[in-house]
């Protein structure tokens, strides 16, 4: 579980910059907001090299609808070679019937 957790915080600091285009912020007022200067902030996110406080500031800022549908989508094609059951056989193991 704890390998689970690192692999999606790496992935979404490697997806940061997609995550701030889909939220329809600029980098300007992110970096301005989170204490960056905007070159400093652009520099950074091209090498990943913002700190988890700074991931986390991004984060709330950017934090919407559209960008929830976003992870979602990237996490239903993540999980799309996983193994599914059947409804009949989920409320068989569930003791639903």
């Amino acid at each position: 579980m704890a390998t689970e957790i690192v692999n999606s915080y790496k992935n979404l600091v490697n997806n940061i910059g997609q995550l701030i285009e889909v939220s329809g912020y600029r980098n300007d007022y992110i970096a301005q907001k989170i204490g960056l200067t905007p070159v400093n902030f652009a520099t950074k996110k091209k090498r990943g090299t913002l700190s988890v406080t700074e991931i986390e500031q991004i984060i709330s800022i950017i934090e919407n609808e559209d960008v929830e549908d976003y992870i979602m989508i990237e996490i239903m094609k993540s999980r799309k070679d996983e193994p599914t059951i059947s409804l009949e056989q989920l409320e068989k193991e569930m003791g639903w019937k």
